[in-house]
């Protein structure tokens, strides 16, 4: 299990169009001591991660300029230690198995809870 100290230093990018989802996550993220940084775009994702790599990526499916499910086979090709989570309210069997079918490491439906939140984070970085 991580310390803190290993915590602090595990950065979290979320991938969401909508603030208030980015906020949310980031405060809950930052509670587990977690590092997090967020963008509302595709594009905007993708010049965060040539910036500095995260550990972990939670990853909207409807953004502005596209479908995260498209962007999840990017972040595995260029970036692959990172681990992805598709967090998205579009949650269909359909779209569960096309995420892993991607490279998603974990999906999870909107609306989501802190602790859903939590669990995911602990099962996804001890993978």
């Amino acid at each position: 299990m991580e310390n803190s100290a290993d915590k602090a230093t595990t950065k979290i990018l979320i991938v969401d169009d909508e603030m208030d989802i980015c906020y949310l996550l980031s405060g809950i993220l930052r509670r587990k001591n977690f590092t997090t940084h967020y963008v509302n775009s595709l594009s905007d994702a993708e010049a965060a991660l040539k910036k500095d790599i995260p550990s972990l990526v939670f990853l909207d499916n409807h953004l502005p300029d596209g479908f995260g499910m498209d962007f999840i086979h990017f972040i595995k090709e260029h970036y692959p230690s990172i681990k992805v989570v598709m967090v998205t309210a579009h949650d269909t069997p359909g779209d569960r198995q096309q995420a892993f079918a991607e490279g998603a490491d974990f999906f999870i439906g909107k609306p989501f809870t802190r602790d859903m939140i939590n669990l995911t984070v602990e099962k996804v970085m001890s993978a």
